[in-house]
């Protein structure tokens, strides 16, 4: 399975950061645990390692797909990355940036320019304010637009995502699903972002729907320049709006590469298990289907070694007690897998 790949580099802790200016996102190594409180003083007796040690780059004005099953940490590196969550580990740098180093007000004034849309448009939006208020909320408070344009922004936001100026006063219950969507995407573009956090913003949604979303996202970002890492677990989604493509299992990012070279050429078997449950939209196709045994291990109790052996078909005994490092077997195609472990040129 391995034979035609050799290790060309190894990213490992001790990778230095170089800032590449074609990155507006970098991250490395970031980690993010929750600590497991019990007894009568509440002393933490564990962690939950949500994210243990994910490392990638996005592209300016591309759009990053992050896949794997529910549970295995995808929203929560989207909102350690926004500082919404703060980190355990790792660096995270936008436009070269440190910015778990800033401080409150460098964070304040940092806020515009990140952005997210919620999984759920009704319990992201107040119930209480109405729909005008909710999108310009955040840029009066910003003081992001003269007030003599002030109406005149959020009116256009609003018609870019396919709202009427009548809908200001109008609230959120009012609005089907997509409507309400839309409410969120317009909120966050309203603040003039420059990186998005897309957190499955169409998993609620109607497959119609889905589509009219997923290209008024894409309208967006090319419109506006836009950067994007969009959370999901459906895959054809993915492969439609991503260029490069990472995948999650318990914690860690055991592939990541283009979009072409993923789907066309998987290489961690957790990836290729996804990609076979894929459906074909041909009644008589044969599928070749990979089905995983066992369930996801606990992310408070996670297996030694590699996290996957313990549902793998080509577990090896040193997948049972070595943790396997992220290498690049294709140029920009970083894979974690013992499988690949070829006289390794480790660089520095």
């Amino acid at each position: 399975m391995a034979d035609k790949f050799k290790s060309t580099r190894i990213v490992d802790d001790y990778t230095p950061i170089v800032h590449n200016e074609e990155n507006i996102l970098e991250v490395v190594q970031l980690k993010k645990y929750f600590p497991i409180k019990s007894g009568l003083l509440q002393r933490v007796v564990g962690y939950v390692k949500a994210v243990d040690g994910v490392t990638f780059n996005i592209k300016r004005g591309t759009t990053m797909g992050l896949v794997g099953e529910s549970g295995c940490g995808k929203t929560t590196v989207g909102r350690t990355i926004l500082r919404l969550y703060e980190k355990s580990g790792g660096q995270v740098l936008f436009n070269g940036q440190d910015i778990h180093k800033y401080n409150a007000k460098e964070m304040r004034d940092l806020r515009p320019k990140m952005q997210i849309i919620f999984q759920d448009p009704y319990s992201s939006l107040s119930p209480r304010l109405p729909v005008g208020e909710i999108i310009s909320e955040a840029v009066r408070e910003h003081e992001l637009v003269p007030s003599e344009a002030f109406e005149d922004h959020i009116d256009n936001i609003m018609n870019k995502c396919g709202l009427q100026p009548y809908h200001k006063d109008r609230y959120p219950h009012e609005f089907s699903g997509g409507q309400r969507q839309r409410i969120c995407i317009a909120r966050a573009l309203a603040l003039n972002p420059e990186f998005v956090v897309c957190d499955e913003p169409v998993s609620a949604l109607d497959v119609s729907i889905q589509a009219q979303i997923i290209n008024l996202l894409m309208d967006l970002q090319e419109q506006f320049n836009l950067t994007y890492l969009f959370i999901s677990h459906d895959l054809s989604v993915v492969e439609h709006i991503s260029s490069t493509i990472g995948v999650m299992y318990l914690g860690d990012l055991v592939e990541y590469g283009s979009k072409k070279d993923i789907f066309a050429n998987p290489l961690h078997p957790y990836t290729q298990a996804l990609f076979s449950a894929i459906p074909v939209p041909e009644p008589g196709a044969k599928m070749n289907r990979i089905v995983l045994e066992g369930s996801i291990p606990s992310p408070a109790n996670p297996p030694r070694g590699c996290k996957f052996h313990t549902r793998c078909a080509y577990c090896m005994d040193r997948c049972k007690v070595e943790e396997p490092l992220q290498r690049e077997l294709e140029p920009d195609h970083f894979v974690a897998c013992h499988l690949y472990d070829q006289e390794p040129e480790k660089t520095s």
